[in-house]
């Protein structure tokens, strides 16, 4: 069973095996208390003016608890994003990473001038992760 996974795991695409390696590292080191997700949240000030940047990464990385809902998103990260990027992308892993980056940027965007739009920006103040956007923008790729 073991020797399954760990083959599973070793023909996974690169972008695909460090977006669900990243991620499940990132949701573990928060469940044991090792990692705080108020070092992670989208904080367009932070970033700003202290530059913490990483947090443009990290909350593309984190689906706040390990529960069932982060299983799901799991299975839905490595099956869709495997497929764009074996049959949709294939041999061409950097225009993969390119997609990711632009809806990456694109919803990173959506959020921060949602937040300046009076009427608005209450609603979008509350969205702080972004991680089942993304996964959600590969789900809804065509491939």
């Amino acid at each position: 069973m073991a020797q399954a996974i760990e083959e599973w795991y070793k023909q996974m695409p690169a972008i695909t095996r460090s977006y669900l390696t990243a991620s499940v590292v990132i949701n573990i080191g928060c469940s044991l208390e090792i990692i705080s997700p108020y070092n992670m949240y989208l904080n367009p000030t932070l970033v700003v003016k202290h530059y913490q940047f990483w947090r443009l990464v990290t909350i593309f990385l984190y689906f706040r608890k390990m529960d069932l809902d982060f299983m799901f998103h799991m299975f839905f990260l490595a099956r869709y994003c495997k497929l764009l990027e074996e049959n949709t992308f294939r041999g061409r892993t950097t225009d993969f990473l390119y997609m990711l980056l632009f809806g990456a940027s694109v919803l990173t965007g959506i959020v921060l001038i949602g937040g300046m739009i009076p009427y608005l920006s209450a609603s979008f103040a509350r969205i702080i992760f972004l991680s089942n956007s993304l996964t959600f923008m590969m789900l809804t790729c065509p491939g």
